[in-house]
């Protein structure tokens, strides 16, 4: 958005505020307690005491999503190394020297325990280094960067335009198909990579995956992004998913006027006619609005926020989801990841995979700061 909107006094109070608790009480537990110094690997996950979860698993994913975090704050003290420490585990800890591509997951000693290979892993290491990448312009950083991207295209890519969501350690069959979420996040790890560098490959491999996901996965009534492709037996959308494309697509160039973002656009308003009540962002709806999933995620929420930012005269709307975010989510040790219905905690831990979310939504607010 190239200008601020007027706000609300009281949206930007929240705002700061918001930022402030991002700063000072969330991102300070991935530089303290959720760092295994030893392995040099985030934790998954601190309970409310700080103390990290029993160690069953680190994720690549995960890893990927913290390269994120610190990279983006990289001119703070200590984020400069912690990202630097973090590209280079994701290679020594999940890189496939045999077979190309990365783990899924190592255990707790930092030996591969999941070495399958899935798309949603690679769409967050091909975010994770663009924008890292981004930053420091080194040369092994866009050499990961390209690696990704390849086994991307030469091992994920489907003849039509969308991606396998998961292969075997060798890179066999498993027949996952494709999945929308993993979708997503490729679209989103293209849109980085173009972001930070001219990339004609990248770029007619992000209009062909859109054009397939407004093909097979757009529901057309309503214009919902479908969480399995059109057709398949218990689909249901998710608002969260709904406002995060919404997002991607509006602040793209490149797909703002497409197919894909003018279903979104005419889904918004159904996904928030039945996926949003009293403030709350519901999990999952079925095709005709009923609710299968009332649990409210703070990741969803801070989606919804970003995706508000982009409509003229949401201030309420945003001011509200503010005051939800603050009151009900945000906590002096770090936030509630998961309400139920009711609006009691469902989930006491903090993963090391929300922080990106949080991340993400405060770069789509800083048009309102």
């Amino acid at each position: 958005m190239s200008d601020p909107r007027p706000t609300l006094p009281e949206l930007s109070t929240r705002l700061e505020r918001f930022c402030q608790h991002f700063a000072e009480r969330i991102v300070p537990l991935w530089q303290g307690p959720g760092w295994n110094d030893e392995l040099a690997l985030p934790f998954e996950a601190l309970d409310e005491q700080h103390q990290p979860l029993p160690v069953q698993r680190y994720r690549a994913m995960a890893v990927a999503r913290q390269l994120y975090l610190f990279s983006s704050r990289i001119e703070q003290a200590g984020a400069a190394e912690r990202a630097a420490a973090l590209f280079r585990s994701l290679q020594r800890h999940f890189h496939d020297a045999e077979h190309g591509g990365w783990f899924y997951s190592v255990d707790a000693a930092g030996k591969p325990l999941d070495r399958r290979k899935d798309l949603y892993t690679h769409a967050f290491i091909v975010f994770a280094c663009a924008h890292y990448w981004g930053k420091v312009q080194e040369g092994l950083v866009e050499a990961t960067l390209n690696a990704a991207l390849e086994v991307v295209a030469e091992r994920f890519a489907r003849d039509d335009g969308l991606y396998e969501a998961s292969l075997g350690e060798d890179w066999a069959d498993l027949s996952s198909g494709p999945l929308q979420n993993p979708q997503m996040h490729l679209a989103e790890a293209f849109l980085q990579t173009l972001a930070v560098r001219d990339d004609q490959d990248v770029q007619q491999a992000l209009l062909q995956l859109c054009e397939a996901l407004q093909t097979h996965f757009i529901e057309p009534e309503h214009g919902l992004m479908l969480e399995k492709p059109r057709g398949a037996v218990d689909n249901w959308f998710e608002p969260g998913h709904q406002f995060e494309w919404f997002y991607l697509l509006e602040t793209s160039p490149l797909l703002n006027g497409s197919a894909l973002h003018g279903s979104i656009a005419r889904g918004f308003d159904y996904a928030e006619r039945h996926g949003v009540i009293d403030a709350a962002v519901l999990a999952s709806l079925d095709i005709n609005g009923e609710v299968l999933d009332p649990t409210q995620r703070i990741w969803a929420k801070a989606e919804y926020l970003r995706a508000l930012a982009l409509r003229p005269g949401s201030e309420q709307q945003l001011l509200q989801q503010l005051r939800s975010l603050e009151d009900k989510f945000l906590h002096a040790g770090g936030w509630r990841e998961c309400l139920d219905a009711t609006g009691a905690v469902s989930r006491h831990d903090m993963p090391s995979t929300t922080p990106y979310h949080l991340a993400t939504c405060l770069q789509g607010l800083d048009a309102l700061a």
